[in-house]
């Protein structure tokens, strides 16, 4: 019996028995594709970065200057944006305000500095108070046909499996050159 007990340990343990773990699948990429939500985010982009399968209706307030829009009729407000420029009715000062205000907030919970050809910003994940609606926030500040701009990304939700900091960077770095081109100005290098 203790021979048999042997046979079948030995048998069990074998390496023709080993269990293969394939890895996970690469993340989709961000890319920049028509057409956009809200001027500024492409919406294969925005789906396969948040994971919304629902279609999406934007809401627009505001002017070409300073204004938000967002996707208001999916379950969870997949989106909102915010632009402001600098003009007679926001002063260079009220900007250097608002992204001041964004990275006290940003840093507080661990917030990651935008690389430098986006900015000066931050893309954070904020779990408390108010802020917790669209827990997945960019900002940054930039300089497009020497003015002085700035654009904030709010998610509700990132897809699973997903890098929430990098997918935002990327979203603000289309929603720039997006800026660009819907503004017809030049971004500053």
């Amino acid at each position: 019996m203790g021979l048999i007990s042997l046979l079948m340990m030995a048998v069990a343990c074998s390496p023709d028995n080993q269990v293969v773990h394939t890895p996970a699948p690469e993340p989709l990429p961000v890319a920049d594709s028509a057409p956009y939500v809200c001027k500024l985010v492409p919406s294969q982009a925005l789906r396969i970065v948040s994971g919304v399968t629902a279609p999406l209706e934007e809401r627009i307030d505001g002017n070409e200057r300073n204004g938000n829009c967002s996707a208001p009729d999916t379950a969870s407000r997949s989106l909102e944006v915010w632009w402001a420029q600098e003009s007679p009715g926001m002063s260079q000062e009220h900007l250097d305000f608002l992204i001041e205000g964004r990275r006290n907030v940003y840093t507080r919970h661990g917030g990651v500095t935008l690389p430098a050809d986006l900015g000066d910003g931050m893309a954070a994940y904020l779990t408390n108070g108010l802020l917790a609606e669209h827990p997945y926030q960019v900002s940054a500040r930039f300089t497009c046909g020497g003015k002085d701009r700035m654009v904030d990304i709010y998610l509700a939700q990132i897809a699973k499996g997903r890098d929430g900091i990098k997918d935002l960077i990327e979203l603000m770095r289309i929603a720039q050159q997006r800026y660009s081109k819907v503004h017809d100005c030049k971004l500053a290098v």
